[in-house]
């Protein structure tokens, strides 16, 4: 059965919002190898990442469980070995599993050894390091080596010319889930390779109107150099397809583009992720499975999120569910059937840190983005209310208009009810890294190191 299964790619960057996609609206950004994937893939307009910030969206991926389920709610510490994990549910089907790049989700360390029982499942080919954003000097442990190798040059190049090899090395007649993940566009912005530097001049980069103009310079800046990232990136993509459809594959592979959560860059005066609007929280999502639905491209608005994406892809898959999966089987929705949904997709910051320390302006929420409105409330009111329709730069928070009454209502009831499912309780962040046994500094952050 296993070998009459499709093979899955799972290809994302990291902090790569939805807005720097040419496919996405973005107008100055080149990505014409994603723009491409986009005409023959299914496009989730809407694809969110409701924890959005690195270690908790990578737990989700791997459990399709939340973070207050997981406990990976802050960055640098260790998933545990109590869910069944993408890895383990695509082994245990037959599947050969590979990882390359950047993990981030074992908490030893950003760059030591990850052993074979703390990888989740991928048991097959192994080329990682927790985390690095040193994309020019960056290494990687390869199999259960404990040589610290460097990758050549900048090292997404390097990471997708190993994964091309890994398509290529292939024999039998084994499936396979391999996953490139790659450090940038992440910051720091401006070490992309210089031909892509070139692309993007700051003094003429055009800024989305929520950036205040105490910000404007410095995002120009910021921009210039995430723009070249994502450019180079888009090659990536174009290098790994080509090597799919080279290898005779194409169809019956699952490609799947995606990102771990999005990038403020200026936007609302704000800085990296963790936080509720657009630019954080929105991410791009396609979905190319030629065998299953043809290479016409197509748009579906469902709210998809970053715990859906394990059991869309066992459904694709037809791999039975694990009991401790939380998220959403959209592979239904996919073949032209119901939206599993309930119309919106749960944002939650269960712990600020980092950027978004309290004392910095974070907090604590809990909050819906609907095909319409993004709804987020604190720990003891309302904080937030945007019609995403008519005001799509979020600029007029409407949460404190009588007007919206029965509006807030209905979706702090919803709210409720999603928050009920999954036995969030919506505490304290002080109360969750207690529970959790966490130690943070004075920032919230827990200490890691090299």
């Amino acid at each position: 059965m296993a070998a009459n299964r499709p093979n899955v790619v799972l290809v994302f960057g990291d902090q790569w919002r939805a807005q720097a996609t040419g496919f996405g609206g973005g107008a100055q950004v080149r990505t014409p190898h994603l723009d491409r994937l986009a005409a023959e893939s299914i496009h989730f307009t809407h694809a969110v990442s409701g924890c959005p910030v690195c270690s908790p969206a990578r737990a989700s991926l791997m459990t399709g469980q939340y973070p207050v389920t997981h406990g990976v709610f802050v960055n640098d510490v260790c998933l545990s070995e109590t869910a069944t994990s993408l890895g383990q549910a695509f082994s245990g089907a037959g599947y050969d599993t590979a990882y390359i790049g950047k993990w981030h989700i074992d908490g030893h360390g950003r760059s030591n050894v990850i052993p074979p029982e703390r990888r989740q499942g991928f048991s097959d080919y192994w080329k990682v390091l927790e985390c690095t954003h040193n994309y020019n000097d960056s290494h990687y442990y390869s199999g259960d080596s404990e040589e610290r190798i460097a990758w050549e040059g900048y090292d997404a190049f390097s990471q997708t010319r190993d994964a091309q090899q890994f398509i290529r090395d292939r024999e039998g007649t084994r499936p396979f889930l391999m996953a490139l993940s790659w450090g940038p566009p992440h910051a720091p912005y401006h070490t992309a390779p210089p031909e892509f530097q070139e692309l993007y001049r700051a003094d003429e980069i055009e800024l989305r109107p929520n950036v205040p103009e105490s910000h404007a310079e410095q995002a120009r800046e910021w921009l210039a150099g995430y723009y070249a990232h994502c450019t180079a990136l888009d090659r990536c993509v174009g290098d790994l397809l080509q090597t799919v459809e080279e290898e005779g594959i194409g169809q019956e592979t699952i490609f799947l583009f995606f990102s771990d959560h999005g990038d403020m860059l200026g936007s609302q005066g704000k800085v990296k992720k963790q936080q509720p609007w657009e630019e954080s929280i929105r991410v791009p999502f396609l979905l190319r499975y030629p065998q299953m639905f043809g290479t016409g491209g197509r748009e579906v608005d469902a709210l998809i999120d970053i715990p859906d994406i394990m059991p869309t892809l066992l459904g694709l898959c037809e791999i039975p569910l694990p009991e401790t999966v939380e998220g959403l089987d959209f592979s239904g929705l996919v073949r032209g059937g119901e939206d599993p949904s309930d119309g919106a997709a749960l944002l939650s910051c269960p712990h600020p840190f980092g950027q978004w320390y309290k004392e910095l302006g974070g907090r604590e929420y809990r909050g819906l983005r609907t095909g319409r409105y993004t709804y987020v409330r604190s720990l003891d009111a309302p904080w937030l209310l945007f019609d995403n329709e008519e005001d799509p730069y979020q600029l007029r928070n409407l949460v404190s208009g009588e007007e919206h009454g029965d509006l807030l209502a209905e979706l702090d009831l919803h709210l409720m009810r999603r928050l009920d499912a999954i036995g969030d309780e919506f505490l304290t962040g002080t109360e969750y890294v207690e529970r959790w046994g966490y130690t943070v500094d004075e920032r919230g952050t827990v200490p890691y190191t090299g």
